[in-house]
């Protein structure tokens, strides 16, 4: 089990374009169209299972957003910032 973060730690690691609410962190990834953010969320869904870390993902027209939050832990861990890396390098390659 991953140990919880701080709030400060969590302000000092957290990616570029993420936000924190509550005790998740939330990103929303624009496209050109719809199919293109259903790719991504598919790409993202098979890193999840590599990483044992399923984000929430909410797909609409032009967006997808993902939510990311340690459930067991009741918090942000290491893991959620290391698979909020990985749904960014997804979303440039």
């Amino acid at each position: 089990m991953a140990d919880l973060l701080s709030d400060d730690e969590v302000d000092a690691q957290l990616p570029d374009g993420w936000e924190r609410e509550g005790d998740e962190i939330v990103r929303t990834y624009e496209f050109d169209d719809y199919l293109r953010g259903v790719s991504f969320a598919g790409d993202v869904g098979e890193v999840a299972e590599e990483q044992f870390h399923h984000p929430e993902i909410r797909i609409r027209y032009e967006e997808v957003e993902v939510r990311l939050t340690s459930h067991e832990e009741g918090g942000i861990t290491d893991a959620d910032l290391e698979m909020a890396e990985l749904c960014d390098d997804e979303y440039e390659g």
